[in-house]
């Protein structure tokens, strides 16, 4: 089934294109965020001005013109609103266009779905990173599979807490990626560390780290959060793999894309025997395709949406979706 799929829930326009499971394309454009972040309406307006290029060459990288589409996919939430409207709208008027059904997707279930069989696993825990979210899943065993929380942040996702980071030091761009790469080379220094079981927090790990950076090297700083930070989310997902009886681990989401991340999760992975698994790097980050992708598991399945309750939602918790897997 030729799905389209679209994401925009925060700096990303994103357009892929699946079909039978293979991802045909999937083309994005980004906010250029500069030392300052994402300014919501700002982000919105440069969606809206990327939408028909974007979408334009996703088809072509397919191989297909727009009414070879059979299904659409939208991001619903979790995200920024006036961003996820704009998916929204493109997705339905393309709907409505070719009378396709539609399937409102959750963002968070795209990450890990994508991964979980891109990288071939049946049941693992799943760690998943981003700016907004920060959790460890694991697919419960009821006839409506969802992903039930083993364990979360407190407050602020991991990767907010490095792009907030990157902008009190005026990082550029102020990318948890950008101080990843500005801890190269760097040493350790004490830092907060808190793990509650299989709950983490870092705002106190954020407030600390910025005090810091005004009588240390930012080498030293970026180096300290980052290994202090992902020790905590290895922690937490060990615990959850013991104590669930998994023997398999993913990770997903924009803080995936971390060499070092991945590197320490899979050293946990390989001390119990346990399998390791990602995605490839586009799809760790925003994208469309992994959108199309739970879409077309959706649509074959008979989760279509009537337009008019096509909604978004900003808080749309990965627990509350149901998963087709």
């Amino acid at each position: 089934m030729l799905v389209l799929g679209i994401e925009s829930s925060a700096h990303t326009f994103g357009v892929g294109i699946v079909d039978g499971g293979r991802v045909l394309a999937n083309e994005k454009a980004m906010y250029k965020i500069g030392t300052k972040g994402m300014i919501p309406r700002e982000v919105a307006q440069t969606h809206i001005s990327n939408c028909n290029a974007v979408i334009s060459a996703a088809l072509s990288k397919a191989g297909i013109k727009i009414n070879e589409i059979e299904g659409i996919g939208y991001t619903k939430g979790p995200g920024i609103g006036t961003c996820l409207q704009v998916g929204q709208l493109a997705a339905k008027t393309i709907a409505a266009r070719l009378c396709v059904p539609i399937a409102p997707v959750n963002h968070g279930i795209g990450h890990i779905e994508i991964a979980r069989i891109m990288s071939g696993l049946k049941d693992p825990v799943a760690l998943y990173v981003s700016g907004g979210n920060s959790q460890i899943l694991k697919l419960s065993k009821a006839s409506r599979r969802r992903y039930t929380v083993l364990g979360e942040t407190f407050d602020i996702g991991v990767g907010n807490m490095f792009d907030t980071f990157a902008r009190s030091i005026k990082l550029d761009p102020a990318w948890g990626s950008t101080v990843e790469k500005t801890a190269e080379g760097g040493k350790y220094v004490p830092m907060p560390y808190t793990v509650k079981g299989m709950d983490f927090s870092f705002t106190g790990l954020l407030t600390h780290a910025s005090r810091l950076a005004a009588s240390h090297r930012k080498q030293d700083v970026c180096f300290s959060m980052r290994e202090t930070s992902f020790s905590m989310l290895c922690e937490a997902t060990e615990r959850a793999m013991l104590l669930s009886g998994s023997s398999e681990i993913c990770v997903c989401g924009g803080v995936a894309q971390s060499a070092r991340l991945r590197e320490m999760l899979k050293a946990v992975a390989d001390e119990h025997g346990a399998r390791f698994g990602f995605a490839a790097n586009e799809f760790n980050a925003d994208n469309g395709g992994m959108i199309a992708f739970v879409a077309e598991r959706m649509l074959t399945r008979g989760a279509e949406e009537k337009l008019r309750d096509c909604t978004i939602e900003q808080r749309y918790r990965i627990d509350s979706a149901e998963v087709f897997a």
